[in-house]
């Protein structure tokens, strides 16, 4: 039996600026936007090639966690300069380049499956980009 992971909540002050920021800034795909009377509003994200996606929304039965708590979530990328590019292009405010190395983190690439770039969505929410060898 396969147990796949594909819904993370991500819990967020304001859901529309939320929606714009991980659809035109971070790229996500808007898979549905949806409101369920008066009682809340569903909106499902997709990152481009993913099959996980985040539900940020306002509302009953969405997250009861505080917006911004959220931490160490990781998107893995085939080329990390590329993807902060595009998060600087797009106006997210992406982090350098950076590996572990002694402990701690280093400035610019490392190896395999050693490159990070992080970033935040506007509530404090802490992303992580992953570079992953393209031997992988």
């Amino acid at each position: 039996m396969d147990w796949k992971l594909e819904l993370v909540p991500i819990p967020v002050s304001d859901v529309e600026r939320a929606k714009r920021f991980y659809s035109e800034q971070v790229g996500f795909v808007v898979d549905h936007d949806m409101c369920i009377g008066d009682a809340a509003r569903i909106v499902q994200l997709t990152p481009p090639g993913s099959d996980c996606s985040i539900v940020i929304g306002a509302g009953a039965g969405v997250t009861d966690v505080p917006p911004g708590s959220v931490q160490g979530l990781q998107l893995v990328v085939s080329d990390i300069a590329a993807a902060r590019a595009q998060l600087i292009e797009r106006g997210v405010p992406a982090g350098p380049v950076q590996h572990l190395e002694d402990g701690g983190m280093a400035d610019g690439p490392g190896g395999a499956w050693n490159s990070f770039v992080y970033f935040s969505d506007p509530d404090g929410n802490g992303w992580a980009l992953q570079e992953r060898p393209v031997e992988d």
